[in-house]
């Protein structure tokens, strides 16, 4: 039997788990790290604790999944993505990570759309904005604003790339990462040259790792020294994965053109698969090859999801989600006049406003927790309709959406994502998407399949659908209304 080691580095914690080659999860080790807040919308963590996590949550899945160490034949490994690193020679931090909510940089972002450069066309048809996500605007602010840091810095790259050289000693980064988030087009030679020259930042060229790998491929083997930490022989080889979200595109099956991901955690992600480029205000891409070779991936997000629900839990002492989905399940649409704005960290699209923010509108003293908790799930909905409207404006649209992620857990969720959106949702038999795809990648990496698209077919199981409820999308049009005029009225009262 061939066995595959994974790692999903996601914004709370990083998770290991072992499959075989029928798509099997034989064992799931999470070990959670800190993320420090501060004013100013930023957010950040140590890169000590992605390595420190990785090692002892493989080495716990390994034990609990019972295989032999040498049945493991390659890694791959999903993570976060726009978290950037500020790396010396010897691949340490010299500051904390500027994970991917952190958009402290949206002045840096305006620098970068000021420009008009080409590479500009994947965000927005060159209409902008620019999200302060990115790693462009977020390299630039170090520069500006920490230039002792830039100048030491021998890799400035993403925790994608932090991992790879940890575990083979190799500088390489992920031809999904770069093409997602750094300017990097297939299409139009690589490296966005003239972007970050334009910005003064060309040293960044020769800080970025040279060598950029597709998913799939394999990168090398682990070193002594990591073989060593995770109790694992040196010919394991380490396969490229890449941002969480795209790797759980390959984990839900959704690869042909017309189709649709949602990734659903802490954040949402909406990702359709296209034949040929897509530029449009309100859509970010289309992003060439970067999962699927002459394929394109079309973009919208939603930067808080799951994290609104987490905060509502931390103001509230706690939430028992068994009586809060039962109690909210009772509920008529609009949860008695309540409307939540999901702009908690503020909006990655349709608009891309980091100064947007959250709200929670219509509020009476006859509301209760469970109110607000179906009130946001709506809200998050909402913000989902949203960027499928904007899909279509541009062109693309998709008949169903194929949900993976914390989502899943609640067959409430599911079905006010499905009204509010008006599509059937569909869920696989395994809803960990970004693990299982990056399990894919390391059967196909390792040889046993020749295309990621064989790889699905044999270890992608498929699960069930959810249908809208008509008389809820129509109940749900006139509110969705009502939550499309809160953006324009917040922003009017937020910027005074």
């Amino acid at each position: 039997m061939a066995y595959f080691l994974t790692a999903d580095g996601g914004t709370e914690s990083l998770r290991a788990r072992i499959y075989d080659l029928d798509g099997a999860c034989l064992s799931s080790v999470a070990v959670p790290y800190e993320t420090k807040f501060s004013a100013g919308a930023r957010a950040e963590q140590d890169p000590a604790d992605w390595w420190a996590n990785f090692v002892s949550a493989s080495r716990g899945a390994i034990a609990e999944a019972g295989v032999p160490a040498d049945a493991i034949e390659a890694i791959a490994y999903a993570t976060t993505c726009c978290s950037v690193v500020a790396l010396d020679e010897n691949g340490d931090a010299l500051r904390p990570a500027l994970i991917w909510m952190d958009v402290r940089a949206n002045e840096e972002a305006d620098l970068v759309l000021a420009t008009d450069d080409p590479a500009l066309a994947l965000n927005g048809n060159g209409e902008g904005p620019v999200s302060a996500e990115w790693m462009i605007p977020k390299a630039l602010w170090i520069k500006r604003n920490e230039p002792e840091i830039f100048d030491r810095a021998h890799r400035i790259c993403e925790y994608q790339d932090y991992l790879t050289y940890k575990l083979t000693g190799e500088w390489a980064a992920s031809l999904n990462n770069v093409g997602l988030r750094w300017h990097h087009s297939t299409d139009r030679g690589g490296a966005p040259e003239s972007l970050v020259r334009a910005l003064g930042l060309e040293a960044l060229l020769d800080k970025w790792p040279s060598r950029v790998v597709p998913p799939g491929a394999v990168i090398g083997t682990l070193t002594a020294a990591a073989a060593e930490a995770l109790g694992l022989p040196r010919s394991v080889k380490i396969v490229q994965g890449g941002a969480d979200a795209l790797i759980g595109m390959i984990g839900l099956g959704v690869a042909q053109p017309g189709q649709l991901a949602l990734i659903t955690g802490s954040s949402h992600l909406q990702f359709g698969i296209t034949n040929a480029p897509v530029h449009a205000p309100g859509v970010w891409g289309a992003y060439p090859d970067i999962v699927y070779p002459d394929r394109y991936v079309v973009e919208g997000g939603q930067t808080s999801t799951g994290s609104i629900i987490n905060w509502l839990g931390r103001l509230t002492g706690g939430l028992d989600f068994d009586d809060l989905n039962a109690r909210a399940a009772a509920l008529e649409p609009g949860c008695d006049g309540l409307i939540v704005q999901d702009h908690f960290q503020g909006n990655r699209t349709p608009y891309t406003d980091p100064l947007s923010r959250g709200a929670i509108v219509g509020l009476t003293l006859a509301h209760e927790k469970h109110h607000i908790f179906r009130a946001i799930m709506e809200g998050i909905g909402f913000g989902t309709r949203a960027i499928l409207d904007a899909f279509a404006r541009a062109g693309y649209e998709s008949s169903q959406m194929t949900v993976g992620g914390g989502a899943t857990a609640s067959d409430l969720w599911l079905q006010i994502h499905a009204d509010t959106a008006g599509v059937p949702v569909r869920v696989p038999s395994s809803p960990d998407a970004p693990s299982t795809g990056a399990a894919v990648l390391a059967a196909h990496g390792a040889g046993h399949f020749s295309t990621i698209d064989e790889g699905i077919g044999a270890m992608v199981r498929p699960g069930r659908t959810i249908e809208p409820i008509a008389a809820n999308v129509e109940k749900y049009r006139p509110i969705y209304e009502r939550y499309l005029a809160l953006y324009p009225a917040m922003k009017g009262v937020l910027n005074g």
